[in-house]
């Protein structure tokens, strides 16, 4: 029975509760009902339990305020609100402090019955996992008392070529055990919540030792139904295999078997991930070593590759091709500087793929990361000067647990470089854009003017000054230049008396028909015509 306080400031609503759940039938003991948050929070210091079922407003301390104390002080206790406001807030407070169930008044006795089923099932969970936890606990206690500790240091010894191989076969005579075989390899497994590349409690740390257990206990039933090795814990917590064979040719596809079942009944029984390095093949247990170095070198490419999985020093490594790695550094330039958010997607993943495909250790992979934090940079400083490199994205990408975290903090530093530049690039095109406006109105009248004039005079090139003026003005630098003239044109028709070719002459314009053309495409008009309508 789960033992339930019953939490409001409104009498009839308590009693109605109280007589409408069949407690009993769910599972439940109703144990106390309080009218506010202070004298819950009295209750549950006295007689703690489960589950606590609460209004939001009350006097003196309101469902929120007991919801905190509990989530601070009792973080087994489930938490029920019911209550009548559906602010949002509130939603995110109880979010916050880890509510169980938020229902909306008024509640009916169906529902809040389904509710308690619900937080029965989980609260049955974690009892029977509390349940197996205490149970191998046990176990494991009893484990580290016994030989299993003894057997687990010599094999270690063995396996790391820190002993004599004829002083450790003596030793573990004495405990009937006896390595035989032509041909043997190592297998060091990692449980990869434990292994650094994910953020771990200090419970779950006291808890590495315990789940080592589990994992050496699985592996070594595994191994004895193929009379194939060895199990035993190193001092780190890993789980190494000792396997050994007379038949090697045979012996590769089932280890690999052997490897994949243990993977599958850890997970089974535990839902821990786990990751294999497989050692090569040595001849000679003087060689073990060798196997068990090239073991534990396999486990750091879980860094790219993730985790889960297993690694074989036998199987043919993909060659790095370097050249990629290149086009990808230049693509991620031409993307900064071009402000291309496509280009720059790309190239990174592109990047992340060649990273995972290879076998690239961390040390490799946070270099080439750091190699593109220095091109970004360069980049964006070239053009925004107040565009930096901050230690802390460098640290940031060094302290990252695995791949995927420090690509995601490279991509957000190649998109600020992106957006410094998009936005240097924007003020500076609004102001060449405006200078190059200025002077095609104090020079229209002359003939010669054109876009290589002002592109002198801006010190631009042709090609950029067309991009940035018709992202800015929304026409080509003819079409401006043939509007102006044609507008100071018609002030001057207007206006004046001058002849044709004179207005012609004065507006850039050396042949005087070609200025009719073009007039008259601009207006609709001849020149003639224009000034005849404007002064009739």
């Amino acid at each position: 029975m789960y033992k339930v306080l019953l939490v409001d400031d409104e009498i009839l609503v308590r009693e109605a509760i109280s007589k409408k759940i069949e407690w009993n039938e769910l599972g439940y003991e109703l144990v106390g009902d309080c009218e506010n948050g202070k004298d819950a929070i009295e209750f549950v210091k006295n007689q703690p339990v489960d589950v606590v079922l609460t209004d939001i407003c009350m006097p003196y301390i309101d469902g929120m305020g007991l919801s905190k104390y509990l989530s601070e002080n009792c973080p087994q206790t489930a938490i029920i609100i019911f209550s009548g406001y559906s602010d949002f807030e509130y939603a995110k407070q109880a979010i916050q402090y880890k509510v169980s169930e938020y229902i909306l008044k008024p509640v009916t006795a169906k529902e809040l019955s389904e509710v308690l089923i619900r937080i029965r099932e989980k609260l049955d969970s974690k009892r029977k996992e509390e349940k197996k936890i205490d149970q191998l606990t046990k176990v494991y206690h009893s484990y580290t008392k016994n030989e299993a500790v003894i057997i687990s240091r010599i094999l270690s010894r063995l396996v790391k070529g820190t002993q004599e191989v004829k002083r450790s076969l003596d030793e573990l005579k004495e405990f009937d055990i006896e390595i035989s075989g032509s041909s043997y390899r190592t297998v060091v497994i990692d449980i990869d919540v434990y292994s650094g590349l994910y953020e771990i409690n200090p419970e779950q740390k006291k808890e590495s030792a315990l789940m080592a257990f589990v994992v050496e206990n699985i592996s070594s039933e595994i191994i004895s139904e193929y009379n194939a090795g060895i199990a035993f814990r190193d001092a780190d917590n890993r789980v190494c295999l000792l396997l050994w064979t007379n038949r090697p040719q045979e012996f590769r596809k089932e280890i690999v078997e052997i490897c994949k079942d243990i993977q599958k009944n850890v997970y089974s029984a535990m839902q821990l991930s786990i990751s294999m390095g497989m050692g090569c093949y040595v001849d000679s247990l003087e060689e073990l070593s060798k196997s068990y170095e090239s073991a534990s070198e396999m486990l750091q490419y879980r860094y790219t590759k993730g985790s889960g999985i297993m690694f074989d020093c036998e199987e043919e490594k993909q060659k790095e091709n370097s050249m990629e790695l290149e086009m990808d550094y230049r693509d991620i330039a031409i993307a900064i500087r071009g402000g291309d958010r496509e280009v720059l997607d790309d190239a990174m993943e592109h990047m992340r793929s060649w990273l995972k495909t290879g076998y690239i250790n961390r040390r490799k992979s946070i270099a080439y990361l750091q190699h593109v934090l220095q091109i970004v940079y360069e980049v964006g400083h070239e053009t925004q000067e107040s565009f930096v490199l901050p230690d802390s994205v460098l640290t940031s990408i060094t302290e990252a647990r695995n791949l995927d975290q420090a690509m995601e903090i490279t991509k957000e530093y190649a998109l600020s470089g992106l957006k410094a530049v998009q936005e240097a690039c924007q003020t500076s095109g609004e102001r060449q854009a405006a200078q190059a406006m200025e002077y095609i109105k104090d020079n229209y009248g002359n003939p010669d003017l054109s876009l290589n004039s002002v592109c002198e005079y801006l010190n631009i090139s042709t090609s950029r000054f067309s991009t940035i003026f018709k992202e800015e003005t929304g026409k080509t630098f003819l079409e401006v230049l043939t509007s102006v003239r044609m507008e100071k044109a018609k002030q001057m028709l207007q206006k004046t008396t001058m002849k044709n070719y004179e207005i012609a002459e004065k507006v850039g314009f050396s042949d005087p028909h070609y200025f009719g053309i073009a007039f008259k495409k601009a207006t609709g008009m001849s020149p003639k015509e224009y000034a005849k309508g404007r002064k009739s």
